[in-house]
């Protein structure tokens, strides 16, 4: 279904972009932050991967939907450099503006790992 990904995500394209708003509840939604920013909060039901590997995990984004994948970082340029890869590999990405910081702004709901209550850094 998929050709062989590329192995650089560094290129820019055009890609389509929505405010965190408009993520439809239960959309798949893929946060490339680090670790760390994972853990303070994220997105209920996100799938973690960090932008430096998204190459190597492209399996898990084409396996986790054959439709529209949002992308999702602190403020929208980590996710922006994701969405270009993946579309150009393919995946209809689309890339979350404002990032989580804007998902926080606009009072969605958030979780978090580290024992602490969700928050952005």
């Amino acid at each position: 279904m998929f050709a062989a990904p590329s192995a650089t995500i560094w290129a820019m394209a055009d890609i389509t972009e929505v405010p965190a708003t408009d993520v439809p509840d239960g959309a798949i939604l893929i946060d490339v932050r680090e670790d760390d920013e994972w853990a303070a909060g994220h997105a209920p039901g996100a799938i973690h991967i960090p932008l430096g590997e998204v190459p190597s995990r492209f399996g898990e984004i084409t396996d986790a939907s054959d439709g529209e994948v949002y992308v999702v970082c602190r403020v929208g340029a980590r996710s922006a450099r994701a969405a270009t890869w993946l579309a150009e590999n393919g995946v209809e990405a689309i890339n979350v503006g404002g990032g989580m910081s804007a998902w926080a702004d606009a009072g969605r709901r958030m979780v978090s790992e580290d024992g602490a209550g969700p928050r952005v850094i």
